[in-house]
């Protein structure tokens, strides 16, 4: 029986296999779980050699430690030569003489720090430009060149045409200023693998430039001063302080770029003080632009106040000071960036932060852009009487949040800058004229010659007032309503202000009543109401009277209807004596 089931077993494990499902056959089986493939990472350089800036830097390392045969390995070289460990050395220290006469390389902060190189210069994908050997026999552009194509990890190296142009250059008998004059001992003994003399001439050209920048400063100011006119004035003055420290430190810098690569310091000391240049540029920079603020803002505000629109002033201030604010904190974005500070996640979270701030300080905000519109266009200002919706007042202050009126009830109305800048602004104090429209309605009584001697007495009247507009002057009779004659107004009073306009308004009104009163009508009340006891009663003299003026009008034909015979308007003009015989006269006092 036994033995009969040892033959079966094989047969059932056949089965079973047949039958069992992939996934418990493999664990039966022991078989190993399927991953999810990551993708692979590109592999680190040993010497930095994946972008054009990682293999400047580590060429430059390798020179500081002396290491000629590790900085061959930045170089594109045959076969034949990199066989050969002299002749690798060999073109490294040629490479570093040729540097250290007239050699320049890109601050390190230049260079691209990216595999793919610059994409944004005129040369050849995954070539970049990284300096430049200069000398009275050769001029030699240092390329780097990408290496490897697009599926393998980018090597960054000199090109072969560069280092084809450094081998065949001839420097033998060639020593720099600095090996000509300083003495051994100088040479010999080494700080950081530099000659310690070289450290000693930075130190004095530092100095040098430094005093010759200002000698040169001194002797521009001095030459500008006798040459230009207004350099003695506060303006100039202001200017030539904005501009000469900024100045003097650019010239400082460009002095000791030049100093030190015409005496041939080492390219590795000039290239370790490249990056202190660069941040000394940057200051000058960001110092020019701060003094300039400070100059526009001055004088900004002086010219404001002496227009005396004080409004104007603190927002300049408040302009002023956001601009420093930027000033500063882009320097210290840029000089982060020149030290090799990567700045976008810091810039990322400051975006998200600007972002929560401004949706806080959105009616802030709002108010702020408001007032700069205000000072900008200028609809209203400190004093002016206007209407701001269904709100009269007198302007008290305009500040950088809200503008405050006075009404006529001595009442302080505040209003937001952001909701008045979107307002409907009403300015009263910039007229140029002021309208004067009375409608009189006269008696039905009035005869046809009574209407034609006030329409021409009225007319009349307005062309002769001298603060009257000179532009013709609207009098009409325009309709008969059931109970009085229409005769409608309409001129222009010539006036600086609203008080004298209504000074004017006051006298043309009572002028008026005493040619209506000459007329012999009188005008219209309303029907519905009686005025038993102080009715006027009709003159039938008066009446007569203007009949007859009327009629020696037309019998000489001088009716000035329709229209007013230009001659008699140059007649009538200023006749009317303002203010009339025995009213107060303040300026003969």
């Amino acid at each position: 029986m036994i033995l009969g089931i040892k033959r079966l077993l094989p047969f059932v494990l056949l089965m079973i296999s047949f039958i069992t499902p992939h996934n418990m056959k493999a664990q039966l089986l022991g078989s190993a779980k399927t991953t999810t493939e990551e993708p692979a990472k590109t592999p680190d350089d040993s010497l930095g050699r994946r972008t054009p800036q990682g293999t400047v830097n580590g060429f430059i390392k390798a020179l500081a430690d002396q290491n000629y045969l590790r900085a061959s390995q930045y170089f594109v070289l045959s076969k034949r030569s990199y066989r050969k460990t002299a002749e690798r050395i060999r073109i490294a220290k040629t490479f570093q003489q040729l540097l250290d006469q007239g050699g320049n390389l890109s601050p390190s902060s230049i260079i691209s720090n990216k595999e793919t190189g610059r994409i944004d210069d005129d040369l050849a994908t995954g070539v970049d430009l990284v300096g430049n050997i200069s000398s009275d026999k050769t001029t030699i552009p240092l390329y780097v060149e990408n290496q490897s194509d697009d599926s393998q990890p980018p090597l960054w190296l000199f090109s072969a045409e560069t280092i084809e142009s450094i081998v065949s250059a001839d420097i033998r008998g060639e020593k720099t200023f600095l090996d000509r004059v300083l003495p051994n001992v100088l040479k010999e003994k080494k700080l950081g693998n530099v000659p310690i003399g070289h450290w000693g001439v930075v130190v004095v050209m530092t100095i040098v430039s430094y005093l010759l920048s200002r000698l040169l400063i001194f002797v521009f100011v001095f030459l500008l001063q006798k040459l230009w006119k207004k350099a003695d004035t506060e303006k100039g003055n202001a200017i030539i302080d904005a501009f000469t420290l900024p100045v003097q430190m650019y010239l400082t810098v460009i002095l000791f770029v030049a100093f030190t690569q015409r005496m041939g310091i080492s390219i590795v000391v000039r290239q370790r003080f490249s990056i202190i240049i660069i941040t000394i540029g940057i200051v000058a920079f960001l110092i020019l632009l701060w003094r300039m603020t400070d100059f526009v803002s001055m004088f900004t505000r002086s010219r404001m106040n002496r227009r005396g629109r004080i409004s104007a002033v603190s927002a300049i201030l408040f302009l002023s000071r956001t601009t420093k604010v930027a000033i500063v904190f882009i320097g210290i974005i840029a000089i982060l960036g020149i030290i090799g500070v990567d700045v976008t996640a810091g810039l990322a979270a400051l975006g998200i932060g600007g972002i929560a701030l401004a949706l806080g300080a959105q009616k802030t905000i709002e108010n702020f852009v408001g007032s700069v519109s205000l000072i900008a266009d200028q609809p209203l200002r400190v004093g002016d009487y206007c209407r701001v919706d269904d709100i009269k007042g007198t302007v008290e202050s305009i500040g950088m949040r809200s503008t405050t009126l006075r009404t006529s009830a001595r009442t302080i109305v505040t209003i937001p800058n952001g909701q008045l800048s979107a307002s409907k602004i009403e300015n009263f104090a910039h007229r140029d004229r002021f309208i004067f429209n009375p409608i009189f309605n006269f008696r039905m009584e009035t005869t046809p010659d009574q209407m034609r001697y006030l329409l021409i007495e009225l007319r009349s009247l307005l062309y002769s007032h001298p603060a009257v507009l000179n532009s013709p002057p609207v009098v009409r009779f325009t309709g008969i309503t059931t109970d009085a004659l229409k005769v409608e107004i309409t001129a222009y009073i010539e006036s600086i202000n609203f008080e004298t306009s209504q000074e004017v308004q006051e006298d043309l009104l009572l002028r008026m009543m005493d040619i209506i009163e000459k007329s012999g009508t009188a005008l219209a009340y309303p029907s519905q109401t009686l005025y038993m006891a102080r009715d006027t009663p009709f003159s039938a003299e008066k009446a007569a009277e203007v009949s007859e003026t009327v009629k020696k009008w037309k019998e000489n034909n001088e009716l000035q209807l329709p229209k007013f015979d230009p001659k008699r308007v140059e007649e009538l003009k200023g006749s009317v004596q303002y203010p009339e015989e025995g009213s107060y006269k303040p300026e003969e006092e």
